[in-house]
């Protein structure tokens, strides 16, 4: 984005009716950018709401302004009116109106109302009349701080703003290990627990409030590992029988994956979910290195993310989707045992 533009949305902002959108089953940084702009962008207009497809995990509740959030699935009449009424909607962490599902996608489709993207995913669409696009970022709540910044207003970050966007910025680096988290990426933590974001506190809410059932699914899914030295590459598996069992609750096998991948040697983990509410088996990919998931999911899973990180969809059953997975990687074989 460039200085030009921010001049433009500098003087389009105020009294204005604004909406900011995310993608559908929001993660920490989809929730943790848009809320932060929430709060800042409450400081300069009156009439601000965030809108999210679907609903979101119950660890991400407590966040500063969470109450405030549309579901457009149970709130879909207020939340089109919102949609139809605005004149600029703010879309985060995602590149493409098909990342919201087909109900909100055709309302933002038919909306008059200018269009920004701020997002750090690969290969955007052109939908937006302002674009901030970097998929070198380490996350869209970072893009947050860097649009606040441009705008010349980091001393409005105050300690809500703060503690959304340390939490988008967490949660998308796994923790500030992930190749993305950069030091300028550290220095803007640093900024934000210097403006009272609590750190400690906020992994705590994050990360340690597992529940019973959260942790017998995990048992249930490690139970079902399966690794392929020859390739590098390990896999989990769970079926609508074992999360129903286990009474999954939204983004309880968050971050299962990351168990695959962190077997000594393994370059490629993927987790297939039989998910009991939609009729397709939902995919997440993690890569080690130079090994792109985002390229994989995209060749073979209508998906796709970032080059270590992305999801993809299967419209087979479970079992097929498997052995299409295990079939597909002969061809990659030797990009993942080159990889160091």
């Amino acid at each position: 984005m460039n200085k030009k533009e921010i001049i433009a949305l500098q003087k389009f902002l105020p009294q204005k009716n604004i909406v900011i959108v995310t993608h559908k089953n929001p993660d920490g940084d989809a929730l943790g950018s848009s809320l932060a702009l929430y709060g800042y962008l409450k400081k300069i207009t009156p009439s601000v709401r965030v809108i999210v497809p679907n609903e979101f995990p119950h660890y991400f509740k407590w966040m500063p302004y969470a109450d405030t959030i549309l579901n457009f699935d149970t709130h879909k009449d207020e939340a089109t009116q919102l949609l139809q009424q605005a004149d600029l909607i703010f879309t985060l962490d995602f590149n493409h109106f098909s990342r919201v599902g087909a109900d909100m996608q055709q309302v933002l489709e038919t909306t008059s109302a200018v269009k920004v993207m701020i997002d750090h995913h690969l290969e955007p669409d052109n939908y937006a009349k302002f674009v901030y696009s970097d998929s070198n970022m380490s996350s869209t709540a970072q893009m947050i701080y860097h649009f606040i910044e441009m705008m010349d207003d980091l001393e409005l970050i105050d300690e809500e703003i703060a503690t959304n966007m340390y939490t988008g910025i967490m949660t998308d680096t796994g923790s500030f290990r992930y190749r993305s988290t950069t030091a300028t990426t550290h220095r803007i933590i640093a900024s934000l627990i210097e403006r009272g974001a609590n750190n400690t506190e906020i992994h705590q809410k994050i990360y340690d409030t597992n529940s019973y059932h959260r942790l017998q699914l995990l048992a249930t899914a490690l139970n079902q590992l399966v690794v392929f030295p020859d390739y590098r590459t390990a896999y989990l598996i769970l079926d609508k029988k074992s999360l129903e069992k286990h009474h999954v609750k939204k983004g309880d096998y968050e971050g299962f994956v990351n168990y695959a991948l962190s077997i000594e040697s393994i370059v490629l983990a993927a987790i297939f979910v039989e998910t009991p509410d939609e009729n397709f088996v939902k995919i997440s990919f993690r890569s080690k290195g130079t090994f792109s998931v985002n390229e994989f999911a995209r060749m073979h899973f209508h998906g796709g993310g970032h080059t270590n990180a992305a999801g993809g969809k299967s419209f087979d059953t479970l079992e097929q989707t498997v052995k299409k997975f295990i079939a597909s990687l002969d061809t990659y074989k030797k990009q993942l045992t080159d990889e160091n």
